[in-house]
C-alpha cells in the first residue's frame, strides 16, 4: 500500500456533486413549478456536473457514460441515469432558472462553509490597500451553430451566446452574471450587470461599456469607476495636474464633455489620465477616464491593469468546462449548459482552494477527468498527486516498507534533521543483523 493512501469510500463524483445541500435542489424545483416524477431534478444537475468533468460531446456520451457507471451514480443520493430523450426534454423544457439560482446559492453557500473561500486579496500582490470591493466588468462570447440556432444568430452566418459577468477582484468569485445572445450590446447590459453595485465600491470595464447615462447613474449612486476613453470622445480641459516628469504618466486633467448631445447624458466632471504602458512588449499611450478625482495618476493605471483578471477567468473557464460542444439546441437548453458550466468550475474551485492546489487548475481538472468514478479521497489526491503537495511518499510498491536498508530515510517524518535520520537508520540495520 502506498504511504499516506488516497483511497477513499465515495467517487470522486459523489464528493463532487454532494457539497450541494440536500435539500436544495429539492426547494429551487418546488419555487418553478417543475414536474420531475419522471426524471428528478437532483438526476438532472448530477447529469450536468457529470458531463461537464467529463468535457462530454453530447447526449449519448452523457447518458452511455452515467448508464455504465449506474451503481456508482445511484450512491449519489440517488440518482438515476437518463435516457437521451428524456434528458433533452428536460433542458428544453425545465426553467433555466433553477440552474442560475443554484450557482448563486452555491456561491453563497461555499462561503459560508469556509469563509477564507469567499475572502481574499487581488492577486499578484498590487492594490492591496484598497478595502472595498473592487469588480471587473466584462463579456465573454460563446460560439454556436448558426443553422441549428436561429434563435443566437448576430450575423447572416454566425450565431453565438454572450456571457456578461461581474467578477469580485478579491475573491476571483463573480458577483453577478447575465446570459444573453450574441446581438446584445455591452454598454446596453452594462445597466443589469452593475445593478449589484453599492456605495464606495470600484468598478473597472473597458471602453465597450461606456454610456455616459450608465456612468453618470454610477456617480450618483457613489460608486467609483475606471474605464478607458473612446478614441472620437470630444472634450474640454477645464484643469491640469501636475505629474512627475520621471513616470510613465504623460499627462492627468480634469475635462468636461464637449459634444452637446454626449452632454445631455453627462453634465458633470471626469479625470482624464494619459500614461504609457508596456502592451507585447511595446510602449503604447492609452487613455483613462474616472470619476474620482484623489487617487495618483498610477493608481488608475493599475486598477485598470486589474481589470486583466476577469480575462484570465474567462480562459480558465473554458480550457476546463464544456462550452465548445453543446447538447441542445433552444435557447433555454444553451442557459442551462452554461450555468451547469459555471456551477461545475466553482465547484472544483473550491476543492482546489481546501487543498492549496498551486500549480495550473487545468491540470486538477484533468486529474477530476480522469479519476471520476474511482474511489479517491479527493483532497487527498489532490494534496498527494506528483509535486503538488510534497507532503506525502509514495512508494513503488508494499514491499519497499519491509526491505532492510531501503527507503528507511522515507520512513521519518520530514523536517527531522539528517543526523538523527542517520543514527535511526544505523539502529534498524543493526538490529536486523542481530535477528539474523
Amino acid at each position: 500500500m502506498p504511504a499516506g493512501s488516497t483511497r477513499g469510500r465515495m467517487t470522486l463524483a459523489q464528493q463532487i456533486c454532494q457539497q450541494i445541500p440536500p435539500h436544495l435542489v429539492g426547494k429551487l424545483t418546488r419555487k418553478h413549478g417543475i414536474d420531475a416524477r419522471s426524471f428528478s431534478s437532483w438526476s438532472h444537475v448530477t447529469a450536468h456536473i457529470c458531463g461537464q468533468v467529463t468535457r462530454a460531446i453530447g447526449l449519448n456520451d452523457i447518458c452511455d457514460s452515467l448508464e455504465i457507471n449506474s451503481s456508482s451514480l445511484r450512491a449519489i443520493r440517488g440518482a438515476t441515469p437518463p435516457k437521451r430523450n428524456t434528458f433533452s426534454h428536460a433542458n428544453r423544457t425545465r426553467s433555466s432558472r433553477l440552474p442560475e439560482e443554484l450557482y448563486w446559492s452555491m456561491v453563497a453557500h461555499l462561503s459560508t462553509l469556509n469563509p477564507s473561500f469567499g475572502k481574499g486579496k487581488i492577486r499578484n500582490g498590487y492594490l492591496r490597500r484598497f478595502k472595498s470591493r473592487i469588480h471587473a466588468v466584462d463579456s465573454t462570447t460563446i460560439q454556436l451553430v448558426a443553422n441549428c440556432l436561429g434563435w443566437a444568430k448576430h450575423r447572416r452566418r454566425k450565431a453565438a451566446a454572450k456571457c456578461h459577468l461581474s467578477l469580485n477582484l478579491q475573491t476571483m468569485l463573480p458577483s453577478y452574471a447575465v446570459v444573453d445572445t450574441g446581438k446584445s450590446a455591452d454598454n446596453a447590459t452594462a445597466w443589469e450587470v452593475c445593478s449589484h453595485l453599492k456605495d464606495g465600491e470600484i468598478v473597472v470595464f473597458d471602453k465597450a461599456y461606456v454610456d455616459f447615462s450608465h456612468l453618470g447613474s454610477l456617480d450618483k449612486r457613489g460608486v467609483c469607476w475606471v474605464t478607458r476613453a473612446k478614441s472620437n470622445m470630444l472634450y474640454r480641459v477645464i484643469q491640469e495636474n501636475g505629474v512627475d516628469p520621471k513616470s510613465r504618466v504623460n499627462s492627468d486633467q480634469i475635462v468636461e464633455l464637449a459634444d452637446y448631445m454626449t452632454k445631455k447624458k453627462w453634465q458633470g466632471q471626469m479625470r482624464l489620465v494619459k500614461a504609457t504602458v508596456e502592451i507585447d512588449g511595446k510602449d503604447t499611450q492609452l487613455e483613462f477616464l474616472t470619476n474620482n478625482f484623489d487617487w495618483s495618476p498610477w493608481t488608475i493605471a493599475e486598477l485598470y491593469r486589474a481589470r486583466w483578471e476577469i480575462e484570465v477567468f474567462f480562459k480558465e473557464v473554458k480550457q476546463t468546462v464544456q462550452l465548445v460542444d453543446f447538447i441542445g439546441y433552444n435557447k433555454n437548453a444553451v442557459e442551462w449548459q452554461i450555468w451547469m458550466a459555471l456551477l461545475t468550475h466553482l465547484l472544483m474551485r473550491f476543492f482546489a482552494h481546501l487543498s492549496r492546489w498551486r500549480y495550473s487548475f487545468t491540470r486538477m481538472f484533468s486529474l477530476a477527468r480522469a479519476s471520476l468514478w474511482h474511489r479517491y479521497n479527493i483532497l487527498d489526491l489532490l494534496t498527494s498527486y506528483g509535486t503538488a503537495g510534497g507532503l506525502i511518499r509514495m512508494r513503488a510498491c508494499p514491499q519497499h516498507a519491509y526491505l532492510p536498508g531501503f527507503g528507511v530515510l522515507d520512513d521519518f517524518p520530514m523536517g527531522q534533521p539528517k543526523r538523527r535520520k542517520a543514527r535511526q537508520s544505523k539502529r534498524y540495520e543493526e538490529s536486523m543483523q542481530s535477528r539474523k
